[in-house]
């Protein structure tokens, strides 16, 4: 028995089934690729997007499992968080999927898909452990004590998520959207050492504070001026991106101290970066890291949170609405 997910929360249109067991049998990524041009997300041409695309990409995550609705055992959706409109029309797949093959659906809070990730074969982690799940719009950082959605939050940002300061830092270094995975590659050509930025030293506890490193880059780019900076562009890729990761680092280490937890696991786009797992793997070196695929957003995390969710059966699962920030106050 299998569960067919659909996940919509932000611009890309994602269908996965996952046996019970945490086995992937499909997982579909369907991204968008027309937000570059915008410099961002727009919430409107997502929402659009999704409506053309979810139908296929649900079929292709079938005919890839080789199952049909009909043998399926349940299907889950992403609730929240994220754009409520792109959300709206996953949810509306998944009611009008599970209602006309009269199946049970299951609601998945997206945060938990990020968490429920690492309980995914081949080699899963089991609880109890500390995650930090870093991301464009979720920064935060939790000790997971069982397999449900009830983990414990130790920090979480004041102000800009990590994935987003990778993408402001970016496009005040004139790269494309999204700006991560292009700021890495320039990074890699400089020196991280060139420049000190701030790592929110001074915030207290295990929150996350990204708004001062990115009015540092942008002070740091007017000081140098526009011909020096674009020559120095890469050395500051590099400084921006080390301050990113040791900010990230010294709340984990932080956490670690304070619960005598060794075990960690990362999860979110963020946990792609190559410098971030380095500098992981260094503080916990039994650090657990699904593939790169089920870091940024996708199905097959969502079905496996689902997997240790009540499902809720025909018709109540008709009034369910999507929320575009947690209800956990995330």
């Amino acid at each position: 028995m299998s569960i067919l997910a659909i996940e919509t929360s932000c611009d890309d249109t994602c269908a996965a089934v996952v046996s019970r067991d945490g086995e992937v049998l499909a997982n579909v990524i369907s991204s968008q690729g027309v937000h570059d041009r915008y410099g961002g997300v727009v919430p409107e041409i997502a929402s659009r997007h999704h409506l053309e695309l979810t139908g296929a990409v649900v079929d292709d995550a079938l005919q890839q499992a080789g199952t049909t609705l009909a043998q399926l055992d349940a299907v889950a959706v992403t609730q929240g968080p994220g754009l409520v409109g792109a959300l709206l029309v996953g949810v509306a797949t998944a009611k009008s999927l599970a209602a006309a093959h009269g199946l049970p659906l299951i609601p998945v809070d997206h945060l938990h898909g990020h968490v429920a990730a690492s309980f995914l074969q081949p080699g899963p982690i089991e609880p109890p452990f500390l995650i930090l799940i870093a991301s464009g719009g979720h920064t935060l950082l939790a000790h997971v004590k069982d397999h449900g959605p009830n983990w414990e939050v130790l920090g979480s940002t004041r102000d800009d998520a990590a994935g987003e300061a990778f993408d402001k830092g970016a496009r005040l270094l004139g790269l494309g959207y999204p700006g991560g995975p292009a700021l890495q590659k320039l990074a890699e050509e400089g020196d991280a050492t060139a420049f000190r930025f701030p790592v929110a030293a001074q915030v207290p506890g295990l929150d996350f504070s990204f708004s001062g490193l990115k009015t540092a880059l942008l002070y740091k780019v007017r000081e140098l001026g526009e011909e020096e900076a674009a020559r120095r562009r890469a050395d500051l890729a590099a400084s921006f991106q080390r301050a990113i990761v040791e900010t990230l680092a010294r709340r984990v280490e932080r956490a670690r101290e304070q619960t005598g937890i060794e075990r960690l696991a990362i999860g979110g786009g963020v946990a792609a970066n190559g410098p971030l797992r380095e500098r992981m793997r260094a503080l916990a070196p039994d650090l657990h890291v699904p593939p790169r695929e089920l870091c940024t957003d996708n199905a097959a995390m969502i079905a496996s949170a689902a997997r240790f969710l009540d499902p809720l059966p025909y018709p109540s699962y008709l009034r369910l609405d999507a929320y575009a920030t947690g209800e956990r106050g995330l």
